[in-house]
């Protein structure tokens, strides 16, 4: 059995995989110009998905089962993959402790206004008169409460706030108080503090937050966007902001990336950026890694329960 990898995987982790599996031949890339020559024979492609095309699936004749270390399908060419009816499995649920913190370190800065007393370091200027607020008793609304979002609201709850979500089901999760479906988003919105989206990037989302979505909001409310780019029309964010709908955007992921030197999010002041990096920690690959292995034990059981697996159809 040959698995391929196009991801530069950590040197202890490719020891630890060819310890744990001496039956299986691997050939570790760091990237899928220096795998092309190994893929005609790849049984596994290790990958984070953003580099395949139909023409390199067509070309791995023997490829049975790609497994994405990250959760983000939206680059992947489903309609070749599900034609050579190939298994996907991806990392879904390791970002959920760096995507929550990053989420709670933003909100906090933001009620502790730390972006202006660092400002005033610099310009040596002691101002106690810079207004602070606190978390507790504040409002979250979480678009798309999966494992990040749980994780999102259960951090939230020891800060006292109160907690919302939207999803499909309606069915409750531990740690939000109140459950919405996506038809009553605009309800979910219009009490909300913080509006957090972790909405994957699909045919259903593109877009799905606009100029509507932020009218519902309250003036003082904060957006925060660590899931997709494309689920916010971005012109419509802009006029938002402009226009004094709310108060303040926080944002990893935009609809082009990286962002044009010349948007006008750079110079806001109502606007932290940070450039797509919510979901970075040194566990990443680890826990990935650590569901890989779970995974092919189970492929060589000839089990199938597989941890994570894609439905081809709906691309997540």
């Amino acid at each position: 059995m040959n698995v391929v990898t196009s991801a530069k995987i950590r040197r202890d982790l490719r020891e630890a995989l060819i310890n744990e599996f001496p039956n299986a031949v691997f050939s570790f890339h760091s990237n899928i110009r220096d795998a092309a020559t190994r893929l005609k024979d790849a049984d596994i492609l290790i990958t984070y998905g953003e580099d395949l095309t139909d023409s390199i699936i067509n070309a791995a004749e023997n490829l049975k089962w790609i497994m994405v270390i990250s959760a983000g399908l939206d680059l992947m060419p489903f309609d070749a993959i599900n034609k050579k009816g190939i298994l996907v499995t991806n990392a879904k649920g390791i970002h959920k402790i760096p995507m929550a913190e990053y989420t709670l370190g933003m909100m906090l800065q933001y009620v502790k206004r730390l972006r202006t007393f660092d400002l005033n370091q610099r310009e040596h200027k002691w101002d106690k008169a810079v207004k602070t607020s606190e978390l507790a008793g504040k409002r979250i609304t979480i678009i798309g409460p999966g494992a990040i979002g749980g994780e999102i609201a259960r951090l939230a709850k020891a800060f006292r706030m109160t907690t919302a979500g939207v999803n499909r089901s309606g069915h409750p999760i531990e740690n939000i108080d109140q459950i919405y479906l996506n038809s009553n988003l605009l309800d979910a919105l219009k009490d909300a503090d913080f509006v957090v989206s972790v909405l994957p990037s699909t045919k259903e989302t593109y877009h799905l937050i606009n100029k509507t979505h932020f009218q519902a909001m309250k003036q003082d409310a904060v957006f925060i966007n660590i899931g997709r780019g494309k689920t916010v029309d971005q012109r419509d964010l802009l006029e938002a902001l402009k226009e004094g709908m709310i108060s303040h955007a926080i944002l990893d992921v935009f609809e082009k990336e990286p962002l044009n030197e010349e948007h006008p999010f750079w110079k806001m002041d109502q606007v932290t950026l940070t450039p797509h990096i919510s979901s970075i920690s040194s566990e990443y690959q680890p826990r990935s890694i650590d569901i890989f292995k779970e995974n092919l034990s189970k492929y060589l059981a000839g089990e199938n329960d597989y941890i994570n697996k894609i439905d081809l159809e709906k691309g997540y």
